[in-house]
């Protein structure tokens, strides 16, 4: 097996000591990174070896998206809080959903993620054995958590029967890509029996668990009406805990004994600010989390709350919002916003001993961000004015991404997806969406949509 020496202006490890070389160099060695440094003794040390030079780019982990949603309703359920547009516009949509509509809607965001430099995404979705198969064509890291409901009044989500069926079929699969966990789409959509299957399943399959919770204020006053206690007390007496790793999505409203509660337990949160404004959900105490050791990886959200898959977005979004809710410039710096987006939430989502730093040992799951752009100049990777670690967070977008590689491969190269056909895969959108649109409208014509908040 034949190295491949990747050669750039700058790489940026992300490692514990956020070492940054300059004129830099990574050895690929099959699916693993082999050695990382400056590129004169890089080159010296294996002769022989493929060379690929970069030039005026940066060389840096993927990102990781903690928390994501395929789908195609993008601009089509706006203007409203969270559980209304719940209500209204993603809850029938979920009714209506065919298992083609929902592989195709994985083809687009996975495409969509690798373009701008995200290698691994934590997909909550329905039919998830098409994800996964897109999953396995497309090239990303995926770790799958079915959208399940187990409770009469949201019977028509997946059920803890296909999140078994799928971790049985696809976790560990495709190369070790795939991953697959239990999910709830929230606490409130499965009963006490739902509930503890969720938690017996995880534990079974020794699998994390992840779910919605707190990202409305109205969700806390319902936990205290339901159980007398706040949302992370009732987790923890429920069991969730006690499996193997616990990731909430949002956590907008944990208070401050809430986050010392699951500083304490093997529980991470992902993140996502740009869902967050958009749905005027609220801003999560990240800094709190981040100050009592909780691993908090960022998530763009789904395409309808968001709308894309930006990871750098995120990245920017969350510097800002930090920023702004403590009213202090220097709050949310640019390292931390780039550790959550690759190190530490590699470590959220529970592979942080596999990828989110270009360390030798690390699967090669690196980027190419383009630095001949007017967003990244001036180029100062070394030197008294240094300034990567902020443009990369406010000022690059995903579309300055010129390559990325997952496990060692390829998938994007000169800005283009390597692993399938873009116009077939937006083709295949346009053909199935009408249909998905015109059920979910009929349906609302005849039928009251139902949500707990109706209580």
């Amino acid at each position: 097996m034949t190295d491949l020496i990747l050669i750039a202006d700058a790489v940026v490890t992300m490692d514990a000591a956020l070492r940054v070389i300059a004129k830099g160099a990574v050895v690929v060695r099959g699916d693993t990174i082999a050695a990382v440094g400056p590129a004169d003794e890089i080159l010296a040390a294996h002769p022989g070896s493929k060379v690929k030079p970069m030039g005026r780019a940066v060389l840096m982990p993927g990102l990781i998206n903690a928390h994501a949603h395929s789908g195609f309703l993008r601009g089509t359920a706006e203007h409203l809080p969270v559980w209304d547009w719940l209500t209204l516009h993603i809850n029938p949509m979920h009714r209506m959903l065919r298992p083609e509509e929902a592989e195709a809607a994985s083809y687009l965001c996975y495409a969509e993620s690798l373009l701008s430099g995200t290698t691994t995404v934590v997909d909550m979705w329905r039919f998830m054995e098409g994800s996964a198969k897109a999953a396995e064509v497309m090239g990303n890291r995926l770790i799958a958590v079915p959208y399940v409901g187990e409770h009469p009044d949201y019977d028509y989500f997946d059920r803890l029967e296909m999140n078994e069926a799928l971790i049985q079929r696809w976790n560990g699969g495709a190369d070790g890509r795939v991953s697959v966990w239990v999910g709830l789409e929230h606490l409130f959509y499965a009963d006490e029996a739902g509930q503890q299957r969720a938690i017996d399943m995880a534990k079974k399959y020794d699998v994390p668990f992840h779910t919605h919770c707190s990202e409305a204020e109205i969700e806390v006053a319902e936990f205290l009406r339901r159980y007398g206690r706040r949302p992370m007390e009732v987790f923890r007496d429920l069991g969730f805990f006690e499996t193997r790793h616990t990731m909430f999505a949002h956590a907008v409203w944990l208070d401050r004994d809430e986050v010392e509660l699951i500083a304490g337990h093997n529980v991470s949160v992902a993140h996502n600010p740009v869902s967050n404004m958009k749905l005027a959900s609220g801003i999560a105490p990240v800094a709190e989390m981040l100050e009592l050791g909780v691993p908090v990886g960022l998530g763009t959200d789904g395409e309808k709350e968001n709308n894309n898959f930006d990871m750098f977005e995120e990245l920017k979004t969350a510097s800002l919002l930090g920023k702004l809710r403590h009213r202090d410039a220097a709050a949310m710096d640019s390292w931390t916003a780039l550790r959550m987006g690759t190190s530490l939430g590699a470590k959220a989502v529970g592979l942080g001993e596999v990828t989110g730093t270009l360390e030798p040992g690390k699967k090669a799951d690196i980027i190419a961000v383009r630095a001949d752009t007017p967003r990244m100049t001036p180029f100062l990777p070394d030197g008294e004015w240094f300034n990567l670690q902020h443009n990369l967070v406010h000022a690059v977008r995903g579309s300055d991404v010129a390559m990325t590689m997952v496990n060692g491969a390829i998938v994007v190269e000169d800005g283009e997806l390597k692993t399938g056909d873009m116009g077939e895969i937006i083709a295949r959108i346009d053909r199935l969406a009408p249909g998905l649109f015109t059920r979910r409208k009929a349906w609302l014509a005849g039928n009251a949509s139902k949500q707990w908040t109706d209580a």
